[in-house]
């Protein structure tokens, strides 16, 4: 009966090159670190703070509402204007109206009025002789977000618009009361003109 250590087979032991040790050793550490790498980038990204878009302010300048024609140095509102001036506040209901400015006339007054009284704000009176840049550089820096009405007359509300917009915006003439001019100026500071018809 033969001992059974004698059926054991040795199988003789090959060592792998200590060149080819170290390449294998350097692959698999790069490719270990590779994927280290992704999975930090994709942790860092999953949780970077979301930072929120600063708002946008909007301002709507609009021409007072149609004036009595009968001679009054200070006139008041036609009937046609009052209804204007309603359904300007009618249009701008939704809106996040922040603020409402106007000159200190009738016909700008009455036209704001409204507005103003639909969301609980006061009309703030401006100079209507007042530079339209340093007015327009007043509105940007106090108003940073919402909606800003603002009323003018024919011949300031193009160039209030134009200061705000820094664009060119078209005159309005003396029987013109239905222009809507809006400006939408984002985070950055870039402004955009709309200029359309209003109620």
């Amino acid at each position: 009966m033969s001992h059974p250590a004698s059926r054991l087979r040795w199988l003789p032991c090959r060592l792998e090159p200590p060149a080819a040790r170290v390449r294998r050793f350097v692959a698999t550490t790069a490719r270990v670190a590779r994927i280290s790498a992704a999975a930090c980038l994709v942790g860092l990204i999953a949780c970077a703070p979301v930072r929120p878009t600063a708002p946008a302010v909007e301002f709507v300048i609009v021409r007072h509402a149609e004036k009595r024609s009968d001679g009054a140095s200070d006139p008041r509102l036609t009937d046609a204007g009052s209804a204007r001036a309603l359904r300007l506040a009618k249009s701008l209901a939704s809106a996040p109206l922040t603020a409402v400015y106007a000159t200190s006339f009738q016909r700008t007054q009455l036209t704001a009025a409204p507005v103003a009284a639909g969301h609980g704000l006061t009309v703030t009176i401006y100079d209507a002789k007042q530079a339209a840049a340093g007015f327009a550089a007043m509105l940007r820096q106090r108003h940073a977000s919402g909606t800003v009405l603002v009323v003018g007359h024919s011949n300031t509300v193009p160039d209030i618009a134009a200061a705000l917009c820094r664009c060119a915006v078209a005159p309005i003439a003396d029987d013109e009361y239905g222009r809507r001019l809006r400006v939408l100026v984002d985070a950055s500071g870039k402004a955009v003109l709309t200029d359309t018809q209003g109620p």
